[in-house]
């Protein structure tokens, strides 16, 4: 499998949140999860040949965070730290290069974005990147809010939407429609 994108050293591939937890068999699996596997390898392989950058974000719960249906939150126990299901997909390749962002590490906050208190988006434009490549887990939660945050920062943005599953496939014509009004253009 290779990529149709040609990449450019001031582009960024951000791969997000592809974790155990968020594949099948994890604790919010998403159906088709690991099935993107091998193409996000491929635009991995891709951009790092042609000297882009790669961040691979990640949920990154604290025992007990704010998000648990326990405490009130909208979801199950997922992503806790430094557990199996924390754990980025046994199949992604990730080389040493690949810059790893964890979010939602406060217990007191949730965080869908990749931006989301990460200080992602300052340490892009240092690095001169003008174009995100966004692709991951789920369409319709963290990606689609790293969608609409990389509008917001300025970076022109490019949604892969055959490399991204959602929890909720209804959404997804929602979802596509408010990234497209954010500014950012869906390769579907």
């Amino acid at each position: 499998m290779t990529s149709a994108l040609h990449y450019q050293p001031h582009d960024a591939l951000l791969v997000v949140d592809m974790q155990r937890d968020f594949c099948e068999g994890g604790a919010l699996a998403i159906d088709g999860g690991s099935a993107l596997v091998p193409g996000i390898n491929a635009e991995i392989d891709a951009a790092l040949a042609a000297g882009a950058t790669v961040v691979a974000s990640r949920d990154w719960h604290p025992v007990d965070h704010v998000s648990f249906s326990h405490r009130g939150g909208p979801w199950p126990i997922h992503c806790v730290q430094d557990t199996p299901g924390a754990a980025f997909h046994p199949d992604l390749v990730l080389p040493d290069e690949v810059i790893r962002v964890s979010k939602a590490t406060a217990f007191d906050a949730d965080a869908y974005s990749a931006f989301d208190g990460t200080g992602l988006g300052d340490y892009l434009r240092e690095r001169n990147i003008q174009r995100v490549v966004v692709c991951g887990l789920a369409l319709d939660v963290c990606v689609h809010a790293t969608v609409l945050e990389a509008c917001r920062e300025g970076f022109t943005t490019l949604f892969l939407e055959t490399l991204s599953a959602a929890a909720d496939p209804d959404a997804i014509p929602r979802c596509r429609r408010e990234m497209q009004n954010a500014g950012a253009e869906v390769s579907e």
